[in-house]
């Protein structure tokens, strides 16, 4: 039954897999009016942001004994690698309000893009786990060292079984005196615009009590468009906004809290990246 059980998981998992490594390595992407070349060099871009991260492979296994320096290391090295990756791509970028990453806290990013797991990398303050569904395995190379690096992953496909998962993570989070970065939309935009947010966060702010600080990406589903590996040079603006206190949360309230954050998204990202009810709203006032 195992083996059955396993065979169909699989099974289930190669094609998503699969769109997965087309969207990361295949000779694709929209614009051909840019011409070969600048195909060619931007796959070699992305060929040379593969190899750089697998150096942090060596580093998670030289550290496999400690499971919280893991952690702690791969925080270290994704400053420095995950800058040097968008270097690397050629993105300008704009940063706002970095003094908001000081503190311990819930960090929640909006994802639109590869590009976003970069950022992240570069701006997730050391003693900060990810969390990610459980699928991120199957993404190449990265999927891999995430897991590698101990940062968490949770089961997405049963509401109640993610819920007490987001619960257990937070007891680690506390124990552990980590922070926690995650993308609360659950998964990537396709067309760069909000998506509905998960309760995730929100159990896990209540359990820690963590500030919820919110970091508003526009820019990188241009990019870096889905099944494409072209990554075009159009500027990035990264925007950390106040942390939210929420020791005054109460369980009762979880929708009421997850919509005051998200309105936040909605009124920090332009046009193009806001909702279609938000857009149809406001023209209707």
């Amino acid at each position: 039954m195992h083996a059955a059980a396993t065979s169909v998981q699989r099974r289930r998992w190669l094609p998503w897999a699969r769109r997965q490594v087309a969207a990361y390595l295949a000779a694709a992407g929209g614009g051909g009016g840019d011409g070969l070349v600048a195909s060619a060099v931007s796959a070699a871009r992305v060929v040379a942001c593969f190899l750089a991260t697998a150096v942090w492979a060596v580093v998670m296994l030289l550290l496999l004994p400690w499971p919280c320096e893991r952690i702690r290391q791969s925080n270290v090295y994704g400053h420095v690698t995950g800058r040097m990756l968008l270097w690397i791509l050629g993105n300008p970028i704009k940063v706002e309000g970095l003094e908001h990453l000081r503190a311990r806290g819930i960090f929640i990013c909006n994802h639109a893009s590869p590009l976003d797991i970069f950022l992240v990398m570069w701006l997730a303050p050391t003693g900060t786990v990810g969390i990610a569904k459980k699928e991120i395995i199957w993404y190449p190379l990265f999927g891999q060292l995430y897991v590698l690096a101990n940062h968490l992953r949770i089961d997405c496909s049963n509401p109640a079984v993610a819920i007490e998962s987001m619960k257990e993570v937070a007891r680690e989070v506390v124990k552990n005196n980590l922070s926690l970065i995650l993308f609360p939309e659950g998964t990537r935009s396709r067309d760069g615009r909000l998506l509905p947010f998960k309760k995730g966060f929100v159990h896990a702010a209540l359990q820690t009590r963590l500030l919820i600080v919110p970091i508003v990406v526009t820019g990188t589903h241009q990019a870096w468009r889905n099944n494409s590996v072209r990554v075009r040079p159009v500027p990035l603006t990264v925007k950390v906004l106040p942390p939210i206190r929420t020791d005054g949360w109460e369980e009762g309230r979880i929708s009421e809290h997850l919509e005051t954050v998200r309105s936040l998204y909605v009124r920090n990202l332009p046009d193009s990246q806001k909702p279609l009810d938000a857009l149809a709203a406001r023209k209707a006032n």
